[in-house]
């Protein structure tokens, strides 16, 4: 994607501002999520002609996607040093990120586990146990494909699809989606459903569900956060942490090592309260690519 002055902008950074090559790799990428940005939501603008108003829908898209606090934070430095480099360059009059900032209540800014923490809460799980084999697999399920806990619970076994690496779910609105699902997360739902098929206790109505209690019953959506919660204290990790903050932790890894807004958005069936816009359903190769390329378990 050719970004226009990003070329200028890079040296403006190398050579007057004295970045390091790293962060300037950052910067440049946070524009390129602000033209993914303008193009997915059709704003007929070029970026030098962006506004105050343009600029904080960009950030609640973002904090929408479940993008961290601080990511959100260095994207607007990324924008404040942009559009600081086109006044210098006399491209614009007036700044546009002067007054721009992150959301500030609370309530609005997701929780997002590292990937260190990630590792930790999955080596809290004692897997000498059967709850902890399907512990396993729901965690690595959750972060895997960044599910709904209601999309988890309601997984079924013939919605999965282990040789081509996809799992089938119903999301919001009884909208049926395909997400790609890493060999990491096929191997402990494997594990699992193994163990899960030897069960001589199976409810009725409860044969085609993945997740089962002990008794033979689907999981329930308490029953995800209490295992969560209890993981997470167990583990050492402060954060409240919910079966929530899974898909926002999958976003902003996806996000942050450089994948496409549009895909992020497609691969969590999310409908963007920014616009009414339905948006077309992208390839599914694309989709998968994107997975494998992107997501920090199949690196």
């Amino acid at each position: 994607m050719q970004l226009i002055h990003a070329k200028s902008f890079e040296a403006f950074l190398q050579l007057e501002k004295g970045l390091s090559q790293a962060t300037v790799c950052a910067y440049l990428q946070d524009l390129k999520k602000l033209q993914e940005f303008i193009e997915i939501q059709e704003i007929n603008k070029g970026v030098s002609q962006l506004e105050l108003k343009d600029l904080q829908l960009f950030i609640t898209y973002l904090n929408e996607l479940g993008l961290r606090v601080n990511s959100q934070a260095r994207i607007i430095s990324s924008l404040k040093a942009f559009f600081r480099f086109l006044i210098i360059e006399e491209i614009i009059i007036d700044d546009p990120s002067l007054l721009l900032s992150a959301p500030k209540s609370a309530r609005t800014l997701p929780v997002v586990l590292s990937y260190e923490q990630i590792e930790k809460l999955t080596a809290a799980i004692d897997h000498s146990k059967k709850e902890g084999i399907r512990n396993r697999a729901i965690i690595e399920v959750l972060y895997a494909c960044g599910l709904r806990v209601s999309e988890l619970t309601n997984l079924k076994l013939s919605n999965t699809y282990f040789d081509i690496g996809y799992v089938k779910v119903r999301g919001k609105g009884n909208k049926e989606r395909i997400i790609p699902i890493g060999e990491e997360a096929i191997k402990h739902l494997k594990f699992y459903i193994a163990d899960r098929n030897k069960m001589s206790n199976i409810k009725s109505g409860s044969e085609d569900i993945v997740f089962l209690n002990r008794r033979g019953g689907q999981l329930t959506r308490n029953m995800i956060f209490i295992i969560i919660r209890e993981l997470s204290k167990k583990a050492g990790i402060k954060q409240k942490v919910s079966p929530h903050t899974f898909r926002h932790t999958f976003a902003t890894h996806l996000i942050e090592g450089g994948a496409n807004l549009r895909v992020v958005q497609d691969l969590l069936g999310h409908k963007s309260i920014i616009t009414t816009e339905i948006y077309t359903h992208l390839d599914m190769n694309y989709l998968k690519e994107t997975i494998n390329m992107f997501h920090p378990r199949n690196k």
